[in-house]
């Protein structure tokens, strides 16, 4: 099955809580690559329904242009689950994120369930993607065979505050006690060749430790960052969107790999350091975030 290639950068997506009319109809308008309408954590019990109401409202009658749309359903095992995919699967938003995650057997459960919908409306299995929250422990050690199981299955998000409950960890908010799980979800994910979102910073007052903690889960080498408040956006799209110091660098390794390709020479040196495949596939990626054609080099 070939599924839907996305067309959207990822560095950002922002939560938007199912029940907020006014932020769900201005969603676009924030600066976020994509917008997770949220029917799960941020939506109170007594507020779940009227929120699938709402979120099938808009995804009806409002363009997010610009936007990836995703939506967070609740985790099928809940009384609200599976209503939630009999709603939101026939709309076709550009994904659905899928909470809780924590078995290919699950994984499993779900697809089918969705795809069984979709059968009801006449609809494609290869339209509207699937990503994976990872939220507790069981979740990180199954994490490769369940990024694995589906090519619907395009990108993986480490879920930090219910990892972080589920390790029963007294201090969660340093990032310490969820290091190896960050590392093991980006590892899994790059050998799938798939997007990795790494959780929310929840302190919305700390730009300064938003941005570290940005530049650290870039280094690691994540997608981008889940966001609960529209301030936090400009600084992290800001870390992922490459400097003109990058772009400069990569432009030039990038024309130096084409001069040495037409006289046959695989290995080079740019300013005094040796460039091979690796490094030219590095400097695509800077020129391919930085929103630059290669053939306008």
């Amino acid at each position: 099955m070939k599924v839907k290639q996305r067309t959207f950068k990822r560095r950002t997506m922002l939560y938007i809580p199912g029940n907020n009319p006014a932020m769900l109809q201005q969603g676009s308008v924030y600066g976020a690559d994509g917008v997770l309408l949220d029917l799960e954590d941020a939506v109170a019990l007594n507020q779940k329904d009227a929120a699938r109401i709402l979120v099938a409202h808009m995804l009806k009658y409002i363009s997010y242009e610009g936007c990836e749309v995703t939506v967070r359903v609740n985790h099928i095992d809940t009384p609200f689950g599976l209503e939630d995919l009999k709603q939101i699967v026939p709309l076709q938003p550009d994904a659905l994120r899928l909470p809780k995650v924590e078995t290919v057997d699950e994984i499993k459960r779900i697809l089918e369930l969705i795809e069984q919908i979709e059968d009801e409306h006449n609809l494609p299995h290869n339209q509207m993607n699937v990503h994976v929250m990872i939220e507790t422990a069981l979740g990180v050690q199954n994490v490769y065979d369940i990024a694995r199981y589906s090519p619907r299955i395009d990108a993986i998000s480490i879920g930090g505050q219910d990892l972080a409950a589920d390790m029963q960890l007294v201090k969660a908010n340093d990032g310490v006690g969820i290091d190896y799980a960050r590392k093991q979800v980006v590892m899994a994910a790059k050998a799938c060749k798939i997007d990795v979102f790494d959780t929310v910073f929840v302190d919305v007052e700390n730009e300064e430790g938003l941005r570290e903690e940005a530049e650290y889960i870039k280094k690691l080498g994540f997608t981008g960052k889940a966001i609960i408040n529209p301030r936090q956006i400009e600084v992290v799209n800001e870390v992922f969107t490459p400097t003109e110091l990058e772009i400069r660098k990569a432009a030039k390794i990038v024309k130096a790999f084409e001069r040495n390709k037409a006289e046959g020479i695989g290995v080079f040196a740019v300013d005094g350091k040796m460039v091979d495949a690796p490094v030219v596939q590095r400097a695509l990626r800077v020129l391919e975030m930085a929103d630059i054609d290669v053939e306008s080099l």
